[in-house]
């Protein structure tokens, strides 16, 4: 008897087929969502790490630790998150091998420790971002991690803020230093006219 062949076998879809509307399959849904929501929530910045070793990928993280969650995500998964979100001009960027990441703390200092890992890491890229709603390119991102930190603007908003209240209180303290040593020559003027 003659071997009958077959045409190769091919696994069944764990997830199931794909919606017709191009939308995640059932077991991603929660994945998408989770996305979105950090897309149209916080602040999240695109980096391709093509060319990090799995050791630098573990310092960024932990340099980031505190400040951003960063995570490796399926392209596939970001895009349906992205055009959910009504963030298409996001979709560009999510080609080649990217990393998300999520802002939980101030976003400039995020972008300054990215682009500080960069300079030890250049396979490290930054590619773009979300921010309050909008879209960042690269140029913009890159831009966010020459800001200073909150810290540093709320400490300058603060001491611009209180150098006119000490002004104020530097004329008041001279006005009572003046007072004070008038009344000490006018004491010392009554004791010698009392002596003579």
């Amino acid at each position: 008897m003659a071997k009958v062949k077959t045409g190769p076998k091919t696994k069944k879809k764990v997830g199931g087929p794909r919606p017709p509307e191009g939308g995640p399959r059932s077991n991603k849904v929660e994945a998408v969502a989770t996305i979105k929501d950090r897309f149209t929530t916080g602040a999240v910045l695109l980096t391709e790490y093509r060319g990090l070793t799995v050791h630098e990928l573990a310092d960024l993280r932990t340099a980031l630790r505190g400040a951003a969650d960063y995570k490796v995500v399926k392209n596939t998964l970001s895009t349906i998150a992205a055009r959910e979100a009504k963030l298409d001009e996001l979709i560009p960027m999510l080609e080649g091998p990217t990393a998300l990441a999520y802002v939980t703390g101030d976003v400039a200092k995020v972008a300054k420790d990215l682009a500080d890992f960069a300079k030890k890491a250049p396979a490290l890229i930054l590619k773009g971002g979300v921010f309050e709603g909008q879209v960042l390119s690269a140029e913009q991102a890159k831009a966010l991690s020459t800001l200073e930190s909150r810290e540093v603007m709320l400490t300058k908003i603060a001491s611009m803020s209180i150098t006119p209240l000490q002004r104020a209180a530097n004329v008041f303290a001279a006005g009572f230093n003046q007072l004070g040593a008038v009344l000490a020559q006018y004491k010392d003027k009554l004791a010698a006219s009392e002596v003579a």
